[in-house]
């Protein structure tokens, strides 16, 4: 996105993670962990609840996976199974999360719940608890994907009868992509509502 913080861009006039967190707390979830990196001041002030627990990812230039380290450390408790969630899902909404967390308790195979759309892997994942420890223990290069892909046989794969599981942000071109759908108006601006 270039010098643009991604986090704060407009979203029907609210910035991405305010958008984000408010879709997350309005689904099943029981504990939300929000993990900040990059501009993590910026970030924080722009969250729709100061109070929502929250880690600052130091080392955010290691790559996604030091960001999902910090988010597992810091749960309080265990529980079912993890939901890994990127703040650049636009579309997703608490009906999404809430069908894919159901869809988590209903598969029939595997430890790992992959959500598709049209076949193509999407996020947010869903990861049963005992691959914290794995993940946690020191294999900082063993990652989601590679995960998945090492372990084909605990993976279970959810398809969704909409896109909002593929369509993220990461260019100025996405944005472009996506804008003028039924109820979504995305800009470029960091001039949002906090």
């Amino acid at each position: 996105m270039g010098k643009l913080n991604k986090l704060a861009l407009a979203v029907n006039g609210i910035s991405l993670i305010k958008y984000m967190l408010t879709q997350l707390k309005n689904s099943s979830l029981q504990e939300l962990v929000v993990v900040l990196g990059y501009r993590a001041d910026q970030a924080a002030a722009l969250m729709a609840d100061p109070a929502q627990k929250r880690v600052i990812n130091l080392d955010y230039q290691q790559g996604q996976m030091s960001s999902v380290h910090c988010g597992l450390k810091a749960l309080t408790e265990n529980y079912d199974g993890v939901m890994i969630c990127l703040c650049d899902l636009p579309l997703l909404n608490s009906d999404d999360i809430n069908f894919l967390i159901d869809s988590f308790y209903q598969r029939r195979k595997g430890s790992i719940l992959l959500p598709t759309f049209n076949g193509q892997r999407g996020n947010p994942i869903i990861l049963d608890y005992q691959h914290r420890d794995a993940i946690l223990s020191g294999q900082a290069n063993l990652g989601c994907k590679r995960l998945i892909a090492n372990n084909p046989d605990l993976v279970s794969v959810v398809e969704f009868a909409n896109d909002h599981v593929v369509v993220d942000i990461d260019t100025p071109k996405d944005i472009e992509k996506i804008n003028g759908r039924p109820g979504k108006s995305f800009t470029l601006s960091e001039n949002i509502k906090v």
